[in-house]
């Protein structure tokens, strides 16, 4: 799993001036400092199944990274995944430095909606979704109950996530930034699609429409399956078909009126496939991970679902190739999990899903101490902050510490408090408070501005936990630039 070997990503020297700037005295966590131009790329080992490689990071640019680093390699596999929680006493997976480089193969937790395009020939999605009445290799499904009647863990969180990854030196109070250096989607091992890739849609029981339908059957879920090109050659998907939700009897016979529960593998001879539909459509790809978050220290087992303030569900499509995430550390370790990873989504994901696929992705993890964080732009944050090459955005939940402010049955309870002006007024907060802390700002230069040059959108509200994120253009601050 582990490949010390030396890489780097490019940026542009204006970028990396102002990352330089605005992080000033923050460190890259030891080690001797050297320019990316010196550095060679990583040779990375295959799969540990199947032949699917990870991507090489390509040079361009210069960008100063520590002169020591490892390139570590965690396949998706039922020894490597947990579904459908985060955990602050799970086992970490792999344990890096401070400027390591992983790549992370993940798997979507729908991938059973089309068993044939998406799991079949391919040994890790196998590995985790086997399932009979003997054996279920991955019997935890949710931060639920074991005994729960519709299946173990309840589906009280329903992500496929690979980690922990546990990062050296991490305490709380520190910030963790995790840059995303390359995704690409993990191909069709079923010979019959060979050259393509899927991902799958669901209209659900918990979508925002489900109760505000205007054809029968009322309410109903529908699936409908997408086709991509694996070779990241086309940056479009196709949709192929849909069929309605019918109930289905799981390995152990217990019946599935609705989507209630994740890895359900459905049987398409009790299923009506309506080929033909959205006609001459194209949906352009975004691809994201829906999912990246840490490990919270308020509680052992913490649904997926709900995103809070070490990240998590946060469903946000700008969470893609060449995005950097910085996240408050809670616990020792950080224990960073990735998946749910998207080809698209529009901002809301209003009918419950993106179009969920499985992707591979490389980071690079680098972490800033708590005593060195003041007089940089990372002061004061303990909220996830996403930075693009152009963007700054900020993102609001209606609770944004759910498992602290809602009491000891937070995690249900989020569910039947959220709301858009929660978290909108949330949003608005969060990016005052970072022009205040980070551009210096007084209260009133920030509110006028925020008015004037930020732009505020739905995120999603879907996940329990609704999301609202502002967003500022660095641009807006070009004149500090000399």
């Amino acid at each position: 799993m582990q490949d010390d070997r030396k890489s780097e990503i490019g940026s542009s020297t204006a970028l990396n001036e102002t990352r330089r700037r605005l992080l000033r005295g923050a460190a890259l966590a030891g080690g001797t400092v050297a320019a990316a131009s010196s550095l060679g790329l990583p040779r990375i080992t295959a799969a540990q199944q199947g032949e699917l490689r990870p991507r090489q990071v390509p040079i361009a640019g210069k960008l100063d990274v520590p002169s020591k680093t490892s390139h570590w390699y965690v396949p998706a596999s039922d020894k490597t995944v947990h579904w459908g929680y985060f955990s602050k006493g799970l086992q970490a997976a792999i344990e890096i430095r401070p400027g390591d480089y992983v790549t992370v193969e993940c798997l979507t937790h729908q991938a059973s909606d089309d068993y044939d395009r998406m799991i079949k020939g391919d040994p890790g999605a196998e590995s985790v979704y086997y399932w009979t009445k003997d054996r279920k290799n991955v019997n935890r499904r949710g931060a639920g109950p074991l005994d729960a009647p519709n299946g173990a863990g309840a589906g009280a969180g329903v992500h496929i996530l690979t980690g922990p990854i546990l990062v050296s030196g991490a305490e709380p109070g520190d910030i963790l930034e995790v840059r995303i250096l390359d995704m690409y989607p993990r191909p069709c091992a079923n010979p019959q699609y060979r050259g393509k890739a899927f991902g799958t849609n669901i209209a659900a029981w918990w979508g925002y429409q489900y109760h505000d339908l205007v054809e029968e059957p009322k309410p109903r879920e529908v699936i409908t399956i997408y086709e991509l090109d694996a070779a990241g050659n086309r940056d479009w998907a196709k949709p192929i078909y849909n069929y309605r939700w019918v109930p289905l009897t799981d390995p152990n016979g217990v019946v599935h009126k609705i989507y209630d529960y994740p890895g359900l593998v459905v049987d398409h001879n009790n299923v009506q496939e309506n080929h033909g539909i959205l006609k001459n459509v194209r949906v352009p790809i975004r691809p994201h991970f829906g999912v990246i978050g840490l490990a919270p220290k308020e509680a052992d087992m913490v649904n997926s679902i709900p995103p809070s303030y070490t990240g998590g569900n946060m469903d946000d499509w700008r969470v893609g190739k060449g995005a950097t995430l910085y996240y408050p550390v809670s616990v020792e370790g950080a224990l960073l999990s990735a998946g749910d990873t998207h080809a698209a989504q529009g901002d809301s994901e209003l009918c419950g899903t993106a179009i969920e696929s499985s992707w591979t992705g490389v980071f690079q993890i680098l972490l800033h101490k708590k005593n060195d964080l003041e007089g940089t732009i990372l002061a004061h944050l303990n909220w996830p902050l996403l930075e693009t090459k152009d963007e700054w955005v900020v993102h609001g939940f209606s609770f944004p510490d759910y498992l602290g402010q809602l009491g000891p049955n937070a995690q249900e309870e989020i569910f039947n408090k959220s709301s858009v002006d929660l978290a909108m007024r949330d949003a608005y907060r969060k990016i005052r408070d970072f022009l205040m802390h980070a551009r210096n700002l007084s209260e009133d230069e920030a509110i006028s501005l925020i008015s004037v040059a930020v732009d505020f959108g739905v995120t999603q509200v879907v996940d329990g936990n609704w999301g609202m994120h502002a967003t500022i253009k660095k641009a807006v601050f070009a004149g500090e630039i000399v």
